[in-house]
């Protein structure tokens, strides 16, 4: 049996500083990108929204709000987006607990608690690596009907 490979259609990378007023362009671009495939409103809005709340994770968590690069690569294989976002921030310690919903390890700032949360319910796939004091990465797929 031949193993088929798949073809990469597209790619883009972009290196970002971890400063709140750069969350809103990765997410604009991000969807800028993915806009080749013609996605419905509601694909667009799901994959920003995901988007936006990993960057918001790197910039409160990963780097405590002190200055970093968050690094974000987008890759369009067929109609499947794999949009991988990776800090070299503090890392997470106990990534089961992180993903409980309302769980956030920065209350006094008001978080809700819900990234990972909102992130895997608008993707169809998440994943997350992290290495505590090294920093974390977040691997999300999406395929667009």
């Amino acid at each position: 049996m031949r193993k088929e490979k798949i073809k990469m259609e597209n790619k883009v990378k972009l290196e970002l500083m971890s400063k709140s007023s750069n969350e809103a362009f990765a997410r604009i671009a991000i969807a800028a990108f993915v806009a080749q495939l013609d996605p419905s409103l509601e694909e667009i809005a799901d994959i920003k929204t995901a988007v936006s709340e990993a960057v918001t994770n790197c910039i409160i968590h990963g780097y405590e709000e002190k200055e970093g690069l968050i690094y974000i690569t987008c890759a369009i294989n067929n109609r499947e987006v794999t949009i991988e976002i990776k800090d070299n921030g503090i890392g997470i310690e106990n990534i089961d607990m992180a993903k409980e919903p309302l769980y956030t390890s920065k209350p006094e700032l008001e978080r809700s608690g819900m990234g990972f949360t909102i992130m895997e319910s608008f993707m169809d796939e998440m994943k997350i690596e992290s290495i505590v004091g090294m920093g974390t990465k977040v691997t999300m797929k999406k395929v667009i009907k």
